[in-house]
């Protein structure tokens, strides 16, 4: 296998599972690092009751007490009751219900990624950044910018070519708008709603991102004229990260994935053939092969254990025949990042 740079994927991301509390000023640790995006979503109460509730999308370029919901076209939001702070090995939340509700426990789900705090201006492109926080090392980067309403170039500052790029405007309420290098330049596909992917010049102006810059045209979710954005750039690295697409065989033993290290995390987007959900699942829910628990990106429902897939050593398998993950000769995305094994050298070893 080829060399790998991540010796320890929870490094730059990880899952940390917690109860609330509803007590303000809530510590939460055992994050690993501390994170510059955390993405929170209600599972279910202790008891077993499930109960729904939006996500909450916090980021360090934005600062803290404010939030973004992946299942809402809502503009950046703040509150003083959600995440409040960032710590070395974690983060402060206050009592809203949907990272701390009280009275009875509930539990919740937090993915972190590591970049590199606010960050600074980025004047690669066209458009000058407010703020680009970058990890070269993890391929992860978060850029705020100002639209112009014309055809123009973010920087992102990885440094090597982003294969996914998620951006949402801040400052009005526009759909989230995903790139991803599964569907190629001349489409987008929207991560708050259920939709085929949408295919038009106005998105990236048929420019695929280059290792300096992403292109934006005239589409009101990624450059409307005076209003504010954040881009969240994903890059694949090896043993770490893998964003790739797969056609379903409609079969119960559904197509494997390969990404070359075991998934920790990963969500799956049908784009082509049909609308369905995005779905999440991780390697700390509970949960077993053919059983992982899953919830979805854009909706408020809470965790379920329907739509099972199997996390393998070296990659992924759907295991039912059904929309969200495995209909036969459908396209689908994804996005995964792993537990990279590395012996000698940084070399990835065989997984057991």
């Amino acid at each position: 296998m080829a060399y790998t740079t991540i010796n320890k994927s929870t490094d730059y991301f990880n899952t940390k599972l917690y109860t609330s509390t509803g007590n303000d000023n809530l510590a939460i640790t055992g994050v690993g690092f501390e994170a510059d995006l955390t993405w929170i979503k209600k599972r279910a109460v202790v008891s077993g009751s499930n109960t729904n509730e939006a996500h909450m999308l916090a980021d360090q370029v934005r600062g803290g007490n404010y939030y973004l919901n992946s299942s809402s076209n809502a503009a950046n939001a703040s509150s003083s009751a959600d995440l409040k702070s960032w710590q070395s090995d974690g983060f402060t939340l206050g009592t809203n219900n949907r990272v701390n509700q009280g009275s009875t426990p509930h539990t919740y789900a937090s993915w972190n990624w590591k970049a590199n705090g606010q960050g600074s201006s980025n004047t690669d492109g066209s458009i000058n950044t407010t703020y680009t926080s970058v990890n070269t090392t993890a391929g992860f980067s978060i850029s705020q910018y100002t639209g112009t309403g014309s055809l123009a170039t973010v920087g992102h500052g990885l440094g090597v070519v982003p294969s996914v790029i998620i951006t949402k405007v801040l400052t009005t309420t526009h759909n989230w708008g995903v790139y991803h290098q599964g569907l190629g330049n001349t489409s987008a596909i929207y991560l708050d709603l259920t939709n085929d992917k949408s295919d038009s010049s106005a998105w990236w102006n048929n420019t695929s991102p280059t290792s300096s810059v992403f292109t934006i045209n005239t589409r009101n979710e990624v450059n409307q004229g005076s209003q504010n954005y954040i881009a969240y750039c994903f890059a694949e690295k090896q043993g770490y990260s893998k964003f790739g697409s797969y056609v379903g065989n409609g079969n119960a033993d559904g197509t494997f994935i390969y990404t070359g290290f075991k998934p920790a995390w990963i969500m799956i987007k049908r784009a082509i053939g049909g609308t369905d959900n995005w779905m999440i699942y991780d390697n700390k829910r509970i949960g077993f092969n053919q059983s992982n628990y899953n919830m979805v990106a854009n909706s408020e429902s809470s965790e379920n254990t329907g739509i099972p897939i199997d996390i393998l050593s070296n990659g992924f398998k759907a295991r039912a025949s059904e929309g969200n993950t495995n209909v036969s000769g459908n396209t689908y995305i994804y996005m995964a990042f792993g537990q990279s094994l590395v012996g000698s050298n940084n070399v990835p070893c065989t997984a057991r």
